[in-house]
């Protein structure tokens, strides 16, 4: 058997057994013949071929492979959690419970229960990249499906229409909320569990990924007393824990903050949260006209979707009040084209927003492992010119430390543009070319941020590729 270069191996042959009995016993999996499960060892002996037999109540037989070599297949398939973890498949009453535990541990935001033709999966979402960890029989998924239906009180017997729900699990450690959502697709129901977590404690504006400059900006614009701070970007690239640790910063007994959100993805102590439910109206416009007899300070928005959902944050803002909310733009000073292209005039939007704010999401390369090259032309997209001061970057190899991904958490970058007398002025004009404004005022664009990232050596050419992309 030849071994594979990158160490992944299937996942039908991981889920043979469990994590702690593939590092106790330093063993992998690599095979099912004729009921003869091939594990490879750095150690195999004949009393160990017994005892593992005897312990997976299956013929084994071993292939010697170096330590380091086997050390590389167990970081990069068996991740070690912080408590109990589910690798070997059953299905026992609290399988989902574990399940979920694991997820958390290893740092997964998202589950997938995903079902095919001849056999389901699960997946999880880490560092914002999906990777495949079980293979489920066919005729075992629904039995699974009717569990996580049951724990989020939706209706078992309908298996055509999509339905949402939630789940609260408690551990001895913390206490988390899951949202549950299932689709019916073509061999079955696909359901997606989104772990939102209700600790804040690790959530900052200094720990995000704020330059210097950029934090005190910001600052500047969310201790303003009304007006609109609005932070672009698509799903996923951290502009609700963005909008989170401005609330931590505004949070005081002298405050009166509401949210609307969907879903509520943090429990902040001493602010007033209202969870979305369009199913019996309470929509984001609607919540906002009861929200300012509320005699707020504060008001945070989950996102702006909709022409009446921006007109109440505009006339929030007019009545003053601070709204802090979210949009779907590529960029900062998009997000003015866009209200504009809503129906929002120009000059309510140039008396209203404090500052504009885009964000992505890059993964961190893990230290213990990245390695430095020099930059070459063809690494980046065609039409974009390599700054002379990129001369090297590093690239992700992999190590027992980041489970041979070659990263280890991600950064948000920002590009922030604060709405001075200037830009006041030229909103209300309608006139959007600005681009010699930011480079006189120096304003970091994504892409700048980004290449300082990779020039300071925290994150990949790979990571960053989307952005350069003009």
């Amino acid at each position: 058997m030849s071994i594979q270069l990158n160490y992944q191996l299937p996942t039908e042959f991981v889920q043979l057994i469990t994590t702690e009995q593939a590092y106790a016993y330093r063993v992998v999996p690599v095979g099912l013949d004729d009921e003869v499960i091939k594990l490879l060892s750095d150690r195999s002996t004949e009393a160990l071929k017994n005892e593992l037999e005897v312990i997976l109540n299956q013929s084994i037989s071993f292939e010697t492979v170096s330590t380091q070599e086997l050390d590389k297949y167990l970081s990069y398939n068996f991740r070690k959690t912080k408590g109990e973890a589910v690798t070997a498949f059953n299905y026992s009453n609290d399988f989902i419970e574990k399940l979920l535990q694991t997820a958390r541990n290893i740092g997964g935001s998202d589950i997938h229960f995903e079902p095919f033709e001849e056999k389901c999966r699960i997946r999880f979402r880490i560092d914002g990249k999906l990777k495949e960890h079980y293979i489920i029989p066919k005729e075992e998924y629904p039995v699974i499906v009717n569990k996580i239906k049951i724990k989020a009180n939706l209706d078992i017997s309908e298996k055509r229409l999509p339905q949402d729900g939630r789940i609260t699990l408690k551990t001895e450690l913390d206490e988390f909320d899951i949202r549950v959502s299932s689709l019916p697709t073509l061999h079955g129901e696909k359901i997606v569990l989104r772990i939102l977590s209700k600790d804040t404690d690790d959530i900052t504006l200094l720990d995000l990924g704020f330059t210097e400059h950029e934090l005190k900006a910001y600052n500047q614009s969310i201790k303003k007393p009304n007006g609109i701070v609005l932070i672009s970007g698509p799903t996923g690239s951290g502009k609700t824990t963005t909008l989170y640790a401005s609330l931590k910063v505004l949070n005081d007994e002298k405050t009166n903050i509401l949210t609307i959100e969907d879903p509520i993805e943090y429990t902040l102590e001493g602010i007033n949260q209202v969870q979305l439910k369009e199913n019996i109206g309470l929509d984001f416009a609607s919540t906002l006209k009861t929200f300012l007899r509320q005699d707020p300070d504060i008001i945070m928005i989950g996102e702006i979707r909709d022409v009446s959902t921006a007109n109440m944050a505009v006339r929030a803002a007019l009545t003053g009040h601070l709204v802090l909310s979210t949009i779907h733009t590529n960029s900062a000073w998009a997000t003015v084209s866009r209200l504009i292209d809503m129906g929002i005039p120009s000059f309510l939007i140039a008396s209203t927003l404090n500052v504009t704010i885009a964000q992505r999401l890059v993964r961190v390369l893990c230290d213990e492992c990245k390695e430095e090259h020099n930059v070459k032309s063809e690494l980046f997209p065609d039409n974009y010119i390599v700054p002379r001061s990129l001369e090297t970057h590093y690239i992700p190899i992999g190590c027992s430390s980041c489970y041979q991904t070659g990263y280890q958490g991600r950064k948000a970058i920002y590009e922030i543009i604060p709405i001075d007398k200037y830009l006041h002025r030229k909103i209300k004009e309608n006139e959007m070319d600005i681009d010699s404004y930011i480079e006189e005022k120096k304003i970091k664009t994504l892409q700048n941020n980004a290449i300082r990232l990779v020039k300071d050596g925290v994150t990949s050419i790979e990571e960053i590729y989307p952005l350069l992309i003009s």
